[in-house]
């Protein structure tokens, strides 16, 4: 199999997924998606849309986002310049993980992907001067459906690594997970 996974222990329905490269003197090739290999590992569903953040500062939080349903997205997220910090964070109601987070380190040097399911909100923090991350989703941007999640709730507790995050206005804005406009529930 061309990708070595991971499963948190803590949310198993979030997986980090690492490429095998094959490197010689002109640099690396690696696959990144193979629909039978990513159906092997628990992860069948079709993307729809690719998309791309760039980010020009170190601090810059995007998230913690999340659209809720009918138009619920699987993210399957990569770091192709720089290095950003990555959280998914349970948000179904009901489940025995609920406000339960995990994170990992995505970089270029590092090839990491993380497959983030729908009912997870998701956020990055840039580590470096400069990042871009790039994404697959399952479901195409709705604004109807779009929310975003307080991504310093204390019902969360999210340990970023750096502080005084750089947020956009509705990031630094948005509701607590006791307050947020979300219809998933665990089992459904």
């Amino acid at each position: 199999m061309p990708f070595k996974t991971k499963r948190f222990p803590t949310l198993a329905e979030v997986v980090t997924i690492e490429p095998t490269t094959h490197p010689d003197e002109r640099g690396w090739f690696a696959e990144t998606y193979r629909k039978n290999a990513f159906k092997e590992i628990g992860i069948s569903f079709d993307f729809v849309q690719d998309n791309h953040a760039h980010s020009n500062l170190r601090r810059t939080l995007r998230g913690l986002h999340f659209q809720k349903q009918p138009a619920a997205q699987g993210k399957l997220v990569t770091c192709i310049v720089g290095e950003v910090f990555d959280v998914a964070v349970d948000i179904r109601r009901g489940s025995p993980t609920y406000a339960k987070w995990v994170s990992t380190n995505l970089s270029a040097q590092n090839h990491t992907m993380i497959w983030v399911s729908p009912g997870f909100a998701h956020g990055i923090m840039t580590l470096s001067d400069g990042a871009e991350a790039v994404y697959k989703v399952t479901a195409e941007y709705n604004p109807t459906y779009d929310r975003s999640l307080r991504w310093n709730d204390p019902a969360i507790g999210i340990n970023w690594p750096l502080p005084n995050p750089i947020l956009s206005k509705k990031d630094a804005e948005a509701p607590l997970l006791g307050e947020v406009d979300n219809n998933f529930v665990w089992g459904q």
